[in-house]
């Protein structure tokens, strides 16, 4: 594997359009927005569309997937969205880690809302919040964790949701579930390189194995170490990614007949366990 084709990601299914304009028609319905992100990729996560779309409507941000990501990032990136007046929480949805703090979070992100509504004679109106994100940030593991008899359709892959969905959570509040949505062309290819190594994009429009060296690259410039003890492998910096992955293959003893390398093998290997936190808890950007 001499080389490998650098690739831009580019992807756009059609519902997404139709998201779009979901998202638009149903901002009426509520009184703020819950927009989660994957904590790894705080900015490359978020939809640049949506602060457009969404405007002034109140939002809580959660910075999902906090126990994969950086905590000394996490805390940087959760500073970030509060000056910038946003709420913030770092959470796992699938544990249930910081969701404890989200009905207080509502409190101060709709407390014009929860007043006017008290003013009104309609203290025990529902707060009504929707929920956004691009593809695989956890949505439906937030709604599942939040809800009681409710339950959103949950699978770790990109998207599962293609419709709205109604969930009562408890505590007054209502949840709308959007599919998750991206935007139609990533202008910096690193943005769509970052999704596509937390699986954000779905696997089968891109080349894992260029995907894995790509990745191998990043984290060998800023995080060799995570490659190095995980692998067993001796300093790994200025080296291409196709060399590290053989690299890995070799140690691994991914073989084919005739002592070829298996790149596929070693490729889903690096790409999976990097995903799952087994290189470490690892943030790839800060404010």
């Amino acid at each position: 594997m001499p080389e490998y084709i650098k690739q831009n990601v580019q992807w756009f299914p059609g519902h997404m359009a139709k998201t779009r304009r979901l998202i638009k028609e149903s901002l009426n319905l509520v009184d703020g927005v819950v927009e989660l992100t994957d904590a790894r990729i705080p900015s490359s996560s978020r939809n640049p569309e949506i602060d457009s779309i969404i405007k002034n409507k109140p939002r809580i941000i959660l910075l999902n997937k906090c126990d994969l990501a950086d905590p000394s990032a996490t805390s940087l990136w959760l500073n970030y969205f509060e000056r910038l007046g946003y709420c913030a929480l770092a959470v796992d949805c699938r544990s249930g880690k910081g969701l404890n703090k989200f009905d207080s979070a509502v409190k101060t992100a709709l407390k014009d809302v929860i007043k006017k509504n008290e003013e009104r004679g309609m203290g025990k109106k529902p707060l009504r919040l929707m929920v956004v994100g691009t593809p695989n940030t956890g949505k439906s593991s937030f709604i599942n964790r939040m809800g009681k008899n409710s339950k959103a359709k949950v699978a770790d892959k990109a998207g599962v949701t293609k419709q709205n969905q109604w969930f009562n959570v408890g505590g007054g509040i209502q949840l709308l579930d959007t599919p998750g949505v991206l935007w139609p062309k990533f202008d910096d290819p690193e943005t769509g390189d970052k999704l596509a190594f937390t699986g954000a994009v779905k696997d089968e429009v891109t080349d894992k194995e260029t995907l894995s060296c790509r990745l191998l690259e990043s984290l060998a410039k800023t995080r060799p170490a995570s490659i190095e003890e995980r692998y067993k492998i001796d300093n790994v910096s200025g080296f291409q990614g196709w060399e590290i992955l053989e690299m890995i293959g070799k140690k691994r003893g991914f073989l084919l007949k005739g002592g070829e390398i298996d790149y596929e093998r070693a490729a889903a290997i690096v790409t999976d366990e990097f995903r799952g936190g087994k290189l470490g808890r690892i943030t790839l950007e800060l404010p």
